[in-house]
Protein backbone atom coordinates (compact mmCIF):
# COMPACT_ATOMS: atom_id res chain seq x y z
CA UNK A 1 0.00 0.00 0.00
CA UNK A 2 2.73 2.80 0.77
CA UNK A 3 4.05 1.80 -3.14
CA UNK A 4 0.81 2.88 -4.06
CA UNK A 5 0.89 6.02 -2.11
CA UNK A 6 4.38 6.59 -3.19
CA UNK A 7 3.02 6.86 -6.71
CA UNK A 8 -0.19 8.43 -6.02
CA UNK A 9 2.12 11.16 -4.24
CA UNK A 10 4.68 11.70 -7.08
CA UNK A 11 1.50 12.08 -9.77
CA UNK A 12 -0.50 14.32 -7.56
CA UNK A 13 3.37 16.36 -7.24
CA UNK A 14 3.57 16.39 -10.47
CA UNK A 15 -0.11 17.77 -11.70
CA UNK A 16 0.17 20.20 -8.86
CA UNK A 17 3.31 21.83 -10.16
CA UNK A 18 2.33 21.65 -14.27
CA UNK A 19 -1.11 23.59 -12.76
CA UNK A 20 0.70 25.67 -10.97
CA UNK A 21 3.10 26.52 -14.09
CA UNK A 22 0.30 26.33 -16.85
CA UNK A 23 -3.31 26.76 -15.10
CA UNK A 24 -3.49 30.03 -16.38
CA UNK A 25 -3.40 29.16 -20.06
CA UNK A 26 -7.20 28.08 -20.21
CA UNK A 27 -9.92 30.39 -19.37
CA UNK A 28 -12.10 28.34 -17.83
CA UNK A 29 -9.13 26.88 -15.31
CA UNK A 30 -7.98 30.17 -14.26
CA UNK A 31 -10.34 30.35 -11.11
CA UNK A 32 -9.63 26.98 -9.82
CA UNK A 33 -5.91 27.83 -10.81
CA UNK A 34 -6.11 31.23 -8.65
CA UNK A 35 -7.29 28.98 -5.99
CA UNK A 36 -4.59 26.30 -5.87
CA UNK A 37 -1.97 28.94 -6.35
CA UNK A 38 -3.55 30.77 -3.29
CA UNK A 39 -3.09 27.31 -1.65
CA UNK A 40 0.41 26.55 -2.01
CA UNK A 41 1.50 30.48 -1.18
CA UNK A 42 -0.08 29.77 2.49
CA UNK A 43 1.60 26.19 2.41
CA UNK A 44 4.57 28.02 2.01
CA UNK A 45 4.61 31.26 3.79
CA UNK A 46 1.69 30.97 6.11
CA UNK A 47 2.32 27.36 7.57
CA UNK A 48 5.98 28.44 6.48
CA UNK A 49 6.15 30.04 9.43
CA UNK A 50 6.25 27.14 11.51
CA UNK A 51 7.54 24.40 9.26
CA UNK A 52 9.79 26.77 7.86
CA UNK A 53 9.64 28.68 4.53
CA UNK A 54 8.97 27.08 1.60
CA UNK A 55 7.53 24.65 3.85
CA UNK A 56 4.95 22.02 1.39
CA UNK A 57 2.47 19.88 3.39
CA UNK A 58 1.71 17.90 0.09
CA UNK A 59 6.06 17.03 0.38
CA UNK A 60 5.26 16.51 3.98
CA UNK A 61 3.21 13.59 3.89
CA UNK A 62 5.09 12.41 0.54
CA UNK A 63 8.28 11.62 2.45
CA UNK A 64 6.78 10.37 5.67
CA UNK A 65 5.83 7.53 2.91
CA UNK A 66 9.26 7.51 1.44
CA UNK A 67 10.59 7.01 4.97
CA UNK A 68 8.49 4.66 5.69
CA UNK A 69 9.64 3.11 2.75
CA UNK A 70 13.72 3.32 3.52
CA UNK A 71 14.36 5.87 1.59
CA UNK A 72 16.75 8.33 3.46
CA UNK A 73 18.41 11.74 2.85
CA UNK A 74 15.67 13.30 1.23
CA UNK A 75 15.92 16.85 -0.30
CA UNK A 76 13.96 19.72 0.89
CA UNK A 77 12.07 20.05 -2.08
CA UNK A 78 9.96 17.50 -4.30
CA UNK A 79 11.09 19.27 -7.75
CA UNK A 80 14.82 19.08 -6.32
CA UNK A 81 14.28 15.26 -5.62
CA UNK A 82 12.28 15.05 -8.73
CA UNK A 83 15.29 16.21 -11.07
CA UNK A 84 17.82 14.35 -9.53
CA UNK A 85 16.11 10.96 -9.68
CA UNK A 86 13.98 11.19 -13.29
CA UNK A 87 16.61 13.31 -15.25
CA UNK A 88 20.11 14.32 -16.29
CA UNK A 89 19.98 17.58 -14.73
CA UNK A 90 21.56 18.34 -11.26
CA UNK A 91 21.00 21.82 -9.93
CA UNK A 92 22.02 22.74 -6.47
CA UNK A 93 19.20 22.69 -3.89
CA UNK A 94 19.25 26.30 -4.24
CA UNK A 95 19.61 27.11 -7.67
CA UNK A 96 15.99 24.83 -7.72
CA UNK A 97 14.67 26.60 -4.92
CA UNK A 98 15.61 30.05 -7.06
CA UNK A 99 14.13 28.78 -10.27
CA UNK A 100 11.12 27.51 -8.31
CA UNK A 101 10.32 30.54 -6.44
CA UNK A 102 11.20 33.17 -9.62
CA UNK A 103 8.52 30.76 -11.43
CA UNK A 104 5.84 31.04 -8.91
CA UNK A 105 6.46 34.47 -8.44
CA UNK A 106 5.93 35.10 -12.57
CA UNK A 107 3.33 32.70 -12.32
CA UNK A 108 1.56 34.97 -9.54
CA UNK A 109 1.68 38.28 -11.59
CA UNK A 110 0.29 36.54 -14.86
CA UNK A 111 -2.78 34.97 -12.87
CA UNK A 112 -3.10 38.31 -11.01
CA UNK A 113 -3.33 40.11 -14.72
CA UNK A 114 -5.54 37.49 -16.40
CA UNK A 115 -8.21 37.15 -13.44
CA UNK A 116 -8.43 41.15 -11.86
CA UNK A 117 -6.92 42.79 -14.88
CA UNK A 118 -7.33 41.70 -18.18
CA UNK A 119 -10.70 39.75 -17.13
CA UNK A 120 -11.50 37.85 -20.13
Amino acid sequence: MLKLFDVVFLWLHIVVILFNLFGWLWIRTRKIHLIVLAGTLFSWLILGLKYGLGYCFLTDWHWDVKMKLGETNLPNSFIKYFLDQYTFINLSAETVDLITAVSFILVIVIAIYLNFIRKD
